[in-house]
């Protein structure tokens, strides 16, 4: 499995028609505060993993919602997990990467390092890769030990995309020398022109033929938002588009997201590790986070094909399924949290649906099921109503 499916795209293989109704939900051990962080879950066969900002990762019956097992870390878990046929990996802020056996989550081994894991884990060949923040990149082998790392001498809540053997991104020996790793050579093959993409927050990237893409995110004199599209093989930017974020309109009567609660707003989205993540669908590239307004643009060409504004900021990352897209807003004391259904080839509104709490990452898609958590610590099944 591929955190965000196959070259991190954000797409799924099936398709989900209305009118959904909610399988199950469930309210998550909580000490009363809204959580910044709730990153996506893994769903193998009739079982979803996952963790939460109460330290524990969780076994669920997808059907039910049926605790199978949960599993006690020391500090809260942000990280993306991972399972294969036997164990399931995740790393928790404690600073540990844990491997648990899937059928009865015992712990059965785990490798400690000097920083929170905030990373996805991934399995990949013989190795197990997960970053660890202003830490290092490790690949250990399937029973937990050492194989090698590379350092990361300063990035903080850094995942990555793995396509063809190759890491967008690693972390180097610098903190602005970030660029594709070739696992099996263990080289760089370049970097980032950071000198000419000058930003905070650098999104998860994505892959469509010859062209990675991801999203950038800065509070300099405002909110300022950035969409890229660099040459798989030489690091050449071939489109640029640089947006001021949209937030207030004077007709609006919500004044809790006006312009001096940007701050705010940008502190909660970098807790995400989608954040300003790219969805990749057919010949467009389409983000939403960061502001108010979705946006597509043409793959080739960065041209802006269309775009969606809403009375509230977007809470997510998207998924897309069939051609439909999926997110979240944001809510607040007058407006409550949505889930939101565009037409992904025009931007056209379809519905949406109220939630308690806002999403906070892209909406899983498992068969006819929509699953994800939000920062009221309820986590949702959804399914198609027949």
């Amino acid at each position: 499995m591929q955190f965000r499916g196959e070259g991190g795209r954000g797409v799924s293989s099936t398709s989900i028609s209305p009118p959904l109704g909610v399988r199950w939900k469930v309210k998550l051990q909580d000490d009363g505060r809204i959580i910044n962080a709730f990153n996506p879950p893994v769903v193998i066969g009739d079982t979803i993993y996952f963790g939460s900002g109460d330290g524990n990762f969780y076994a669920l019956d997808v059907e039910s919602g049926y605790m199978r097992w949960v599993f006690k870390s020391d500090a809260e878990i942000n990280s993306i997990p991972y399972a294969d046929n036997r164990h399931v990996y995740f790393g928790s802020q404690d600073g540990k990467l844990y491997a648990l056996s899937r059928e009865s989550g015992q712990e059965v081994w785990s490798f400690p390092t000097n920083s929170q894991i905030n990373s996805q884990v991934q399995r990949y060949g013989d190795h197990v890769i997960f970053v660890g923040d202003a830490d290092a990149f490790y690949f250990l082998s399937p029973d937990g030990d050492e194989q090698f790392r590379i350092d990361n001498p300063g990035w903080n809540r850094f995942t990555y995309l793995i396509a063809d053997n190759i890491i967008y991104f690693a972390t180097g020996p610098r903190v602005d020398l970030v660029g594709p790793f070739d696992i099996g050579r263990r080289e760089f093959l370049w970097f980032v022109p950071f000198n000419e993409i000058e930003s905070y927050w650098y999104s998860v990237a994505a892959i469509r033929n010859d062209l990675v893409y991801f999203g950038t995110a800065d509070l300099i004199g405002g909110t300022n938002l950035g969409f890229y599209a660099l040459d798989r093989s030489s690091g050449r930017i071939v489109w640029a588009r640089n947006i001021k974020g949209v937030f207030h309109d004077p007709a609006w009567t919500i004044p809790s997201w006006a312009f001096n609660e940007e701050w705010l707003f940008f502190r909660r989205n970098i807790e995400m590790l989608d954040f300003m993540a790219p969805t990749v669908w057919k010949d467009l590239v389409i983000y939403t986070g960061g502001d108010t307004v979705a946006r597509a643009f043409d793959a080739e060409t960065g041209a802006l094909r269309w775009e969606q504004e809403f009375d509230m900021p977007i809470a997510s990352s998207s998924t897309i399924a069939g051609s439909r897209l999926y997110f979240g807003l944001y809510g607040d004391e007058q407006v409550p949290s949505r889930l939101v259904c565009l037409e992904a080839r025009d931007g056209r509104y379809l519905w949406s649906m109220e939630i308690e709490g806002s999403l906070l990452s892209a909406p899983v898609i498992a068969g006819k099921r929509i699953i994800f958590g939000t920062d009221q610590s309820v986590f949702y099944v959804l399914e198609e109503v027949f």
